[in-house]
C-alpha cells in the first residue's frame, strides 16, 4: 500500500493554529479557507469513552477549565470554552468530537488523525477511530499517525488499508524510530520528522523504500524553503498561508 496524496503537501497543524485556537472547528474551517491540503488533529478519549479532539492530557492550557481529559465526561468537556484563551473573537469555541469533524470535513479534505493516547496505549481509541473511518467511507483521504507504536499497531491490525504516519521524536530520542527498527515496529507509509532531523540522505533513503517524509512543526518561510529544497513530501505548519507563499515561490 502506498500513500498517493501528491507532493509537497501543506498540513494545517491542529488546524490553522497560528490564526485560530488549536484543534477547534474554527481552526479547521480556517485551514480550509487557507487552502491547506491536510487538516492535522489530535485525538483521545473522554472519561465516558467519546473520541474528542484535543492535544494535551489536560484541558488546562487550551480551555478555561482544569483537569485530565480522561477524567472528564463529554458533557463536562463540551461546557468548556476552548477559544477565549486564544482571542475573545473565538470565545465559546468548544472541544470538538471526532464524529463532528468527520460530519463536516470527511470528503472535503485530507485528514491526519494523531492518536495521542500516549499514557493509555491499550485503551479503545484505535478501535473507535477505526469504526468512525469505516462509517465515513473516506478511507483514501485519511492518514493515522502517532509517536507511540502500540496504538498504531493496534489500529493497523483493525484497518490495514489506512496509511500510517510514524512520528519520530527529535534528536537522540527518535533515533530508533528513524532507523529500520521503526519500520519493523510499525509498517508505515510516511515518517513524520522534527524539522532539525531532516536530511537529504534520510529523505533519499525513505523515498527509495517507498516512504514519504513529512516534517513538523515548520512556521518560518526560510525553514520551509530549505526543507522543500531537500524534497520533503509535506510541511506540517501552524500557518498554511506562509507555506502556500513559499511553495508558490519555490
Amino acid at each position: 500500500m502506498s500513500l498517493s496524496w501528491g507532493s509537497p503537501l501543506i498540513f494545517a497543524h491542529r488546524g490553522a493554529s497560528a490564526h485560530a485556537p488549536e484543534n477547534t472547528l474554527a481552526a479547521f474551517e480556517l485551514a480550509i479557507q487557507q487552502n491547506a491540503d491536510v487538516i492535522e488533529l489530535d485525538t483521545k478519549l473522554s472519561a465516558d469513552g467519546h473520541v474528542v479532539v484535543i492535544h494535551d492530557q489536560s484541558v488546562d492550557r487550551t480551555t478555561n477549565g482544569s483537569g485530565r481529559v480522561s477524567e472528564l465526561t463529554l458533557v463536562s468537556l463540551r461546557e468548556l470554552d476552548a477559544g477565549s484563551h486564544f482571542s475573545d473573537t473565538f470565545r465559546g469555541e468548544q472541544i470538538p468530537t471526532l464524529e463532528e469533524v468527520f460530519e463536516i470535513y470527511a470528503g472535503r479534505t485530507f485528514l491526519n488523525i494523531e492518536l495521542t493516547n500516549y499514557r493509555t496505549p491499550f485503551d479503545a481509541l484505535p478501535m473507535k477511530i477505526a469504526q468512525f473511518i469505516e462509517l465515513c467511507d473516506q478511507e483514501t483521504q485519511i492518514l493515522v499517525s502517532s509517536f507511540h507504536p502500540i496504538p498504531l499497531r493496534r489500529f493497523h491490525h483493525l484497518l490495514p488499508s489506512i496509511p500510517i504516519g510514524f512520528l519520530a521524536k527529535r534528536g537522540a530520542a527518535g533515533v530508533i524510530s528513524r532507523s529500520w527498527i521503526g519500520n519493523a515496529l510499525i509498517p508505515y507509509q510516511a515518517i513524520h520528522l522534527e524539522k532539525s532531523d531532516v536530511s537529504s540522505a534520510l529523505i533519499t533513503k525513505a523515498h527509495q523504500s517507498g516512504k514519504r517524509v513529512h516534517t513538523f512543526t515548520v512556521n518560518s518561510a526560510d525553514e520551509m524553503a530549505k526543507l522543500l529544497s531537500l524534497n520533503v513530501d509535506g510541511i506540517i505548519t501552524d500557518d498554511p498561508i506562509i507555506a502556500h507563499q513559499v511553495i508558490g515561490a519555490y
